[in-house]
């Protein structure tokens, strides 16, 4: 219930600020070629980056993960040592670390900015692997938040998510000879090419990863790293749907739109550095 809460408050929210912006830049997608553009950067950017802006609590809130503030037991002190050694090389302010309860080894990090993160992980992750093991799923996700992948990711979207919108209607408007045939005829290429985007966008995610797990095997070694992908290997995704981009294992259906490559392909990847 509290995930379908967070969504349906999340798109309101989208919709509300989409159309207050709208509203006070006095733009609408009936104009030329350049306010339609502005129109569809408005309605492309707009969800990614509130978002990426609330990704942090939406995340603590969808897993109930808890934040280590002052650690509780020597485990807990530990995660926070190893995080904040890890962000140290990277030169960066160290995130935030969480602990959420689930059976299933995963972890995942999120955050509007390199410097305002958080990395949580899960009490089946702590359970099944061993410290070298959870060394590296730091490691991993410390690299993303290294390498700044939620707003970039975010950007991407926005950008392809800009010229869906349009590009639809630029269609329809050539095709449609009135009113209801130009909101019909936009909304189906919309969904053409909003399915095309994704495969763009699933594209980077499955890249992204890939940069993560050569970032953690130069930071702890690439034998640790493979070691905690093998421990992962027939476990299934506990995250919401809408964080499993977020996960470390995630969709790992070898797929044009799978967020993640197969553990397989992962793992040679590894052996090949």
């Amino acid at each position: 219930m509290k995930r379908i809460f967070l969504f349906l408050a999340t798109n309101i929210a989208i919709l509300v600020v989409i159309s207050i912006v709208l509203a006070v830049l006095g733009i609408n997608s009936q104009g030329g070629a350049g306010s339609l553009l502005a129109y569809s950067a408005v309605v492309g950017f707009t969800g990614s980056i509130i978002s990426l802006l609330m990704s942090k609590f939406i995340a603590k809130q969808s897993v109930g993960a808890e934040v280590i503030d002052t650690p509780r037991t020597e485990e807990e002190a530990w995660l926070l040592n190893t995080v904040e050694a890890q962000a140290r090389q990277w030169n960066l302010k160290t995130p935030e670390v969480a602990i959420y309860h689930s059976p299933e080894p995963n972890a995942f990090a999120t955050g509007a900015s390199r410097n305002s993160s958080l990395i949580a992980v899960s009490t089946g992750l702590l359970d099944h692997m061993t410290r070298d093991e959870v060394e590296a799923v730091l490691a991993h996700e410390m690299a993303h938040v290294g390498n700044g992948d939620m707003v970039t990711l975010t950007l991407i979207q926005g950008v392809v998510n800009t010229f869906v919108v349009f590009l639809s209607r630029i269609i329809a408007n050539l095709i449609a000879r009135n009113k209801g045939t130009y909101f019909l005829v936009s909304v189906v290429f919309q969904i053409l090419f909003g399915f095309l985007a994704s495969l763009i966008v699933m594209w980077f995610s499955r890249q992204r990863e890939y940069r993560a797990d050569a970032g953690a095997a130069k930071l702890v070694g690439a034998p640790k790293m493979i070691s905690a992908l093998q421990r992962l290997k027939g476990n299934p995704v506990d995250l919401p749907e809408e964080m499993n981009a977020m996960g470390i294992a995630g969709d790992t259906r070898d797929s044009l739109l799978s967020t993640h490559p197969s553990l397989d392909n992962r793992i040679a990847r590894l052996k090949s550095l």
